[in-house]
């Protein structure tokens, strides 16, 4: 139990370590962006850490965005790991015409729990600003692509993908904002459909906090596995 509860502190330290540095280095070379971590501990009957971490950056320029995320989860219940996913992305924006642009992506993951070692996809495609106002805009994308995967037993699968988008920004108010993003991933052997769900109160200057609420769903699933998961956070959020 000790070696578990001193495993989860660490994993919070270089977490936490990670977060400050991508704000530090966001900030040195004009990014801006927001890095969050919720943490959750129960005792008593039951005994469950949990610790969500998520940083993302965005560097917008006459023609070109370019943004990346980093995202880390880890729970334990009663000392048993129930939980463990890490998530890196990039995309690059060029923008042709004020409203229209090709981007390419790039995502990595590695969960522990879904029956995969990790997966990787690549996409190249063309995106349109369907709204742009001061307090709300819609991005749509849509663009072909490659997905590598690794299951748990060492067995590779590689396929072709088509991959669409959409990206919604709110700014309700002052000091709250609403955002959803819907992807869905149609490969030959499986499509993976995402959905994200954020809201967002400021509490003070650049700290807010966070609920965010997200549903995966893979069509084609190893044998035990889930074909859907659901995640809900709150986080405290630190905007830089």
């Amino acid at each position: 139990m000790k070696q578990n509860k001193n495993m989860a502190k660490a994993v919070a330290l270089v977490i936490g370590g990670l977060l400050a540095g991508t704000a530090m280095a966001a900030d040195k070379n004009g990014w801006t962006g927001e890095a969050a971590l919720g943490f959750v501990m129960t005792s008593g009957n039951t005994e469950t850490q949990s610790i969500n971490a998520k940083a993302k950056a965005v560097n917008e320029r006459d023609m070109w965005r370019h943004s990346a995320a980093i995202e880390a989860l880890n729970t334990e219940t009663s000392d048993i790991t129930t939980g463990e996913r890490y998530l890196l992305s990039g995309q690059s924006n060029y923008k042709f015409k004020p409203r229209h642009y090709a981007f390419g992506l790039a995502a990595y993951e590695d969960d522990r729990f879904s029956g995969y070692d990790w997966r990787a996809s690549e996409v190249l495609g063309y995106g349109y600003r369907a709204i742009e106002e001061p307090n709300l805009t819609l991005d749509l994308e849509a663009g072909p692509g490659a997905r590598q995967s690794r299951l748990n037993n060492g067995t590779r699968d590689n396929e072709g993908m088509f991959r669409v988008a959409g990206n919604l920004d709110w700014k309700v108010s002052e000091t709250s904002s609403f955002s959803q993003v819907l992807t869905s991933e149609i490969g030959s052997d499986t499509t993976i459909s995402k959905s994200v769900t954020g809201l967002k109160t400021q509490i003070n200057g650049s700290l807010s906090m966070k609920i965010a609420h997200t549903i995966k769903h893979t069509s084609d699933v190893p044998v035990g596995i889930e074909k859907v998961d659901r995640e809900t956070g709150v986080m405290l959020v630190y905007g830089f």
